[in-house]
């Protein structure tokens, strides 16, 4: 019989990993499936072309799946993700110029997000003092962890990141070009671009995207819901495949030929997507790293199964910010498009999570547990504290 040929996009980041490795190193063809990967430049071509049936299947953020399944920022597009492509990945890197200046004004260790928070409220108030143009820090997408965890940060130490700051959308390649040409002063995005903007002298990592959460999903495979309803033999086939390709990237034995594979199709050196893969990132110029094995989780720990939890703190981020309304519908629906039935009936039931996991699914830096079941009280904490600014005193 004949493979089964798809057409799949995806945006050149390490995250990918479980893709490209499926792709490239013989997964997907061991479950007769012929998979053209479509390397893309911006999340919104990765929406549309999955959303209009260009793309069978996705490299998605999976903010982006929950909000065309709810219809916020573009036409309803119900979408499916039936597995995790990663876990966490996304980093927080400002120019030397910033980094001094947060540096010289922390009370306590800048590599405390609590403490570099409030150094960014003081950097932000001086500013406004002397009538400076705001901070400008970039981001994927609206619709996005970058975004949130941004803005995370920052309401931390007292900021309005809609008013204080300026944040703006740039495609991730793209990054590190702003930053070098001083069109923004920093930005979150995913690996390698983190690390290329450090290697070129230009950028310094401040924080791990876990350092400010510890598990969220950053990336999913996504397909439209009704293409997921015609082709389920086709999609359990692609679940098992990038099932077997994380559990390989995953294998200490097999860092050379995936990071050599990643490279190839992001365009970089195989050495800038071990970095990633295993956690230890250069965070300065000086060669300075910073190690953190939770940095990009692909497979190990439960983190390719879909958890409707991580669907709910999406949901809870873009009410938070403003971008939809709260309601037990929307919760609903939001959660709906994490589907570990459709990972479980391919690949089986996954062992419960090891320890040192977050107790809330999340583990967010600063503030209360998340209760996925009280979206109203989580967003009420925040508005609260938000109530209040200036602040500049850490919400505990």
């Amino acid at each position: 019989m004949s493979a089964i040929r798809l057409r799949i996009g995806y945006i050149p980041l390490v995250d990918a990993a479980a893709l490209i490795v499926a792709a490239d190193l013989g997964f997907t063809a061991a479950e007769n499936l012929d998979v053209e990967l479509v390397r893309e430049v911006s999340w919104s071509n990765v929406r549309d072309k999955l959303n209009i049936g260009l793309f069978d299947a996705a490299h998605l953020l999976a903010p982006v799946a929950v909000a065309s399944s709810l219809g916020i920022g573009h036409v309803r597009v119900p979408i499916v993700a039936p597995f995790n492509l990663g876990l966490n990945g996304n980093a927080i890197t400002i120019s030397p110029r910033l980094f001094a200046a947060l540096e010289s004004r922390a009370d306590g260790d800048i590599a405390d997000p609590k403490v570099s928070a409030l150094a960014l409220a003081r950097v932000v108030a001086e500013r406004k003092t002397r009538n400076a143009e705001p901070l400008t820090f970039g981001m994927t997408f609206p619709f996005s962890h970058h975004n949130y965890q941004l803005r995370y940060w920052m309401a931390a130490g007292g900021i309005d990141p809609d008013e204080d700051v300026r944040l703006v959308v740039l495609p991730p390649p793209y990054m590190v070009e702003s930053l070098t040409n001083g069109h923004v002063d920093g930005f979150c995005v995913g690996a390698p671009w983190n690390s290329v903007a450090v290697d070129a002298g230009i950028g310094r990592i401040l924080h791990f995207g876990c350092e400010i959460q510890s598990r969220v999903t950053e990336k999913v495979f996504a397909a439209r819901e009704s293409w997921a309803n015609e082709h389920p033999d086709v999609l359990a086939a692609l679940i098992r495949a990038l099932a077997a390709a994380a559990d390989f990237a995953e294998a200490p034995e097999s860092l050379t030929a995936v990071s050599t594979a990643i490279a190839g199709r992001l365009g970089v050196t195989p050495e800038l997507v071990a970095r990633a893969l295993t956690g230890n990132l250069k965070v300065a110029f000086d060669g300075t790293v910073r190690a953190n094995d939770r940095y990009l989780m692909i497979g190990r720990n439960g983190a390719a199964r879909p958890d409707p939890v991580q669907a709910a703190w999406i949901y809870a981020q873009i009410v938070r910010w403003g971008q939809a309304p709260l309601s037990e519908e929307s919760l609903a629906l939001a959660q709906a498009v994490f589907r570990p039935d459709l990972y479980d009936a391919a690949v089986g039931v996954s062992p419960p999570l090891g320890p040192g996991e977050a107790a809330d699914g999340i583990g967010g830096f600063i503030g209360p547990a998340f209760n996925p079941a009280d979206i109203a009280g989580h967003i009420a904490f925040w508005r609260t504290k938000r109530a209040g600014k200036p602040q500049l005193s850490v919400v505990r």
